[in-house]
């Protein structure tokens, strides 16, 4: 949870509310309003006002600019690898991209038999 008086950048407008992206703001309050899909009241100085945000629509500016450098970072040894020729780091960089996107989607397997027992033990209930 994010504390009062932080400094955030809006990086998002989920519910299409015209809140400025890309604009910094502080935390002024929290919606504990368990009704409520806000979480946060946002303060926006430039605008001059409030808005009522999802936590996925800010972002604390420390975590943007850890990945920005880390972004730069890897752009950086892809164009060395490749003005050097070496093929090895080249390969070790893209590699560890891969890596992270087959993590993040490997699905489940199921059979067929297991996928219809849970099929109809749904639609028994």
């Amino acid at each position: 949870m994010l504390s009062l008086g932080q400094k955030v950048v809006i990086v998002a407008d989920r519910f299409e509310q015209n809140i400025p992206v890309g604009e910094y703001g502080y935390i002024i309050a929290y919606d504990r309003n368990a009704d409520n899909v806000f979480d946060y009241v946002v303060r926006v100085p430039r605008a001059n006002r409030n808005f009522a945000v999802p936590y996925t629509d800010i972002e604390v500016e420390e975590v943007l600019i850890q990945e920005e450098v880390e972004r730069i970072e890897r752009e950086a040894l892809i164009d060395f690898a490749l003005a050097t020729r070496n093929e090895e780091l080249f390969k070790s960089v893209m590699n560890r991209d891969q890596e992270e996107e087959v993590e993040e989607v490997e699905p489940e397997v199921v059979s067929a038999e297991d996928f219809i027992r849970q099929v109809n033990l749904k639609a028994w209930i």
